[in-house]
């Protein structure tokens, strides 16, 4: 149609580019771009609200925020569009959240955001990505990503304590001795 959505990028530390840290995943360059954002941001998306439920929105919402507001204070001066960005804090928080939380399902889908995805590390350096890339933006979205792993770390699924059943036991028989113990002193 012809229409130019660029403006609701982020443009660097300029007022006019800070709406975009709002709206910037949403706003592509061709349908070309929106058809390679749109499958992985679909999978790693179905993986953050499979196993994250209860904070899947809030997640989201902070990578969102987050990689948006890290790509207005580090990013070359120009329009930062794309979900590309939202895609490396999903994949980055699936895989830190995994191993962080010792979680052997979360960290069987870490592996495979790791065997999917594993070529998205690149794309975050100057050296490697496209002269039309923001390697800013990925590179911020990756941080976002890793910073939620930390900060969410002990909310959502965790490690079963498998010996948890046991101390409970060994605890129960432990004040029964003692009570035994009790009774045959007196």
């Amino acid at each position: 149609m012809g229409w130019d959505f660029t403006h609701w990028g982020i443009y660097p530390r300029t007022l006019k580019g800070l709406f975009g840290i709002f709206s910037h995943p949403l706003v592509h360059a061709s349908w070309k771009h929106l058809l390679a954002n749109s499958l992985p941001l679909l999978f790693l998306t179905w993986c953050l609200y499979y196993f994250y439920r209860d904070l899947g929105s809030l997640i989201l919402i902070f990578v969102w925020v987050i990689g948006g507001l890290f790509t207005f204070l580090i990013g070359q001066p120009g329009w930062h569009i794309g979900a590309s960005g939202l895609i490396y804090s999903l994949a980055f928080f699936l895989f830190f959240s995994g191993f962080i939380r010792q979680h052997i399902p979360l960290i069987a889908v870490s592996l495979l955001v790791t065997f999917i995805y594993g070529g998205l590390d690149w794309n975050m350096f100057p050296t490697f990505a496209t002269e039309n890339t923001s390697w800013e933006g990925h590179l911020s979205g990756a941080l976002a990503g890793i910073f939620a792993a930390i900060l969410f770390k002990n909310k959502g699924p965790q490690k079963k304590d498998l010996f948890k059943d046991e101390d409970e036991e060994n605890d129960n028989d432990d004040i029964e001795e003692t009570e035994n113990n009790q009774e045959d002193n007196e």
